[in-house]
């Protein structure tokens, strides 16, 4: 075998036949895995390795948060959609922030706080398809929130980042700067009142959370605060289970979650690029790089005018995803020229979230997505819970007629997208790419190395990649050739070329891929992160 190492990270893949994880931190990984290991199904392995990044990853994700899946059930062949996503407080309205206010919608601070879903979440993929209970799932991340856990450089450089924001809370502060500061590298964390909350839940159960004591200390958070939250918000919340939308690129079938999940711009953008030859342009030639942007930029633009939540807004789906209406989004693209687009700064959003993949011995996989949006949300901490409130609100429009203009009981546009990959009814990847207005890029991006150009996840997830961030403006990895990004500023668009090595512009992903004649799993992790996938044996 001619093995050759393109990018840098030097990564293999990972393989086994018996189960694998792959995620962002090597602890939640092992959290997973030790699921696998004591029997436990994808599910199971899922849920923990989300609790543990919780603990781990505190300013990407947890239970102040929201969730999407996409479950594979290999026994009956069955793909199911799992919107984990909350609502918008009864007592909001476009008007009532008007009057508070805002010109916009804020991107911190109470007012963008939506009801947490992902405990609801992980309970429902628990209690439908787990062979767990709770307390099992929950262990790992109360162990580590309790005896502590060593943070890394990545984590520890987004955490100092985020320091002045904490600072605004009280509670924030006392739970997230230790000794009136963010940590440094190998300094250990210990989370009490995080461990107390998870053993909360371990013995109550979600009822705990969206109706008991920890309810209330939401609902007092927010009153605090300023806020909406009431306990019927809570009480009222549950998350969805939907039929995932699709399309086929290529002779393979990508699964996405439905609005209000952003996963329709992949397709969207898919559906376009399937009427190119890729292969001909050349992987990261400026022409190809040219054609993945403006039909993302394209994608983009159906996004930002109907992805909401479906249940106030009447979606065209089918009409978006015909391959007619992808041919006529194509005649818009000029080769030679960038499409002139209104400045926006909606995708140059700074975004927080994890990703994680599992798949087990039996063939069923999750592709889970967990985000509180912003780094520490909206910067709020509820009091004695080590829960951190999201800030996912601040992607509402503010404009009144608009599909996802705020509402009462409305869920909000959202970044988060799990991924999946089928070839001949047969499961192909299971995958996704972190980084709000990011991820359907990374989806793009890393499918098609996989897909068009032959690479293995390894290599597929270390190529460089780039980010489009509205109007002419796209950021590149400062690996990409000087002279491809002069071509891309002669057609027009306004380069943007970075070189910080902690940037989380463009990203993290994750990825398992099955093999289509063994069946052997094969896995990569990002090297933009700290993670590894963790095969078991």
């Amino acid at each position: 075998m001619d093995l050759k190492y393109s990018f840098p990270s030097r990564r293999s893949a990972v393989m086994s036949s018996r189960g694998i994880v792959a995620t962002s931190q090597p602890l939640a990984a092992q959290a997973g895995a030790s699921m696998l290991s004591q029997g436990g199904n994808a599910v199971d392995a899922a849920i923990a390795t989300a609790a543990a990044l919780n603990v781990v990853e505190p300013m990407m994700t947890g239970l102040g948060g929201d969730a999407f899946a996409l479950v594979y059930l290999s026994g009956s062949n069955q793909l199911k959609a799992l919107n984990a996503s909350g609502r918008a407080p009864y007592e909001t309205s476009l008007d009532k922030l008007r009057n508070f206010g805002y010109q916009k919608m804020p991107v911190t601070g109470i007012h963008t706080v939506t009801i947490p879903g992902t405990l609801d979440g992980w309970c429902s993929l628990l209690d439908n398809y787990g062979t767990m209970n709770l307390s099992q799932v929950l262990m790992p991340a109360i162990e580590l929130a309790e005896h502590g856990f060593p943070v890394t450089e990545i984590i520890a450089h987004t955490w100092q980042m985020y320091s002045a924001k904490l600072q605004l809370n009280a509670s924030a502060a006392r739970t997230y700067l230790p000794a009136g500061k963010a940590p440094e590298p190998g300094d250990i964390i210990v989370q009490p009142d995080l461990a107390r909350t998870f053993k909360k839940i371990a013995d109550g159960g979600r009822d705990v959370f969206y109706k008991g004591e920890i309810a209330e200390a939401i609902v007092a958070c927010s009153q605090k605060n300023g806020g909406l939250i009431t306990m019927k918000d809570l009480n009222d919340h549950a998350s969805t289970w939907l039929t995932p939308i699709n399309t086929n690129y290529r002779g393979y079938d990508i699964y996405e979650c439905p609005p209000n999940s952003q996963g329709l711009v992949v397709l969207l953008a898919l559906n376009i690029l399937e009427g190119y030859d890729l292969q001909a342009l050349g992987h990261n030639s400026a022409e190809y790089l040219h054609l993945l942007i403006e039909a993302i930029k394209l994608a983009f633009a159906d996004a930002s005018r109907y992805v909401a939540d479906p249940d106030f807004a009447d979606l065209p789906l089918e009409k978006l995803l015909s391959k007619s209406y992808a041919e006529q989004k194509r005649s818009l693209i000029d080769m030679n020229k960038a499409a002139q687009v209104m400045e926006t700064s909606i995708l140059d959003t700074e975004e927080d979230t994890v990703y994680l993949a599992v798949t087990d011995k039996d063939g069923n996989s999750v592709s889970f997505i967990n985000s509180l949006y912003e780094a520490f949300g909206s910067g709020i901490v509820v009091e004695d819970t080590g829960i951190c409130l999201q800030n996912r609100g601040s992607l509402f429009a503010f404009e009144a007629g608009h599909p996802n203009c705020i509402e009462p009981h409305k869920r909000p546009y959202h970044t988060i997208i799990p991924a999946m990959v089928f070839r001949d009814s047969h499961l192909f990847l299971t995958f996704g790419v972190m980084g709000g207005f990011m991820q359907p890029q990374g989806h793009i991006q890393v499918l098609l190395n996989i897909v068009d150009f032959g690479m293995d996840v390894q290599i597929a997830l270390d190529a460089p990649r780039f980010r489009y961030i509205g109007g002419n403006k796209c950021a590149f990895e400062p690996t990409i050739p000087s002279h491809i990004l002069q071509e891309l500023a002669d057609k027009g668009h306004n380069v943007i070329k970075l070189d910080d090595p902690y940037s989380q512009e463009f990203g993290g992903g994750q990825a398992i891929l099955v093999h289509p004649s063994t069946n052997a799993l094969i896995a990569g992790s990002d090297p933009r992160k700290d993670g590894c996938a963790i095969g078991i044996w």
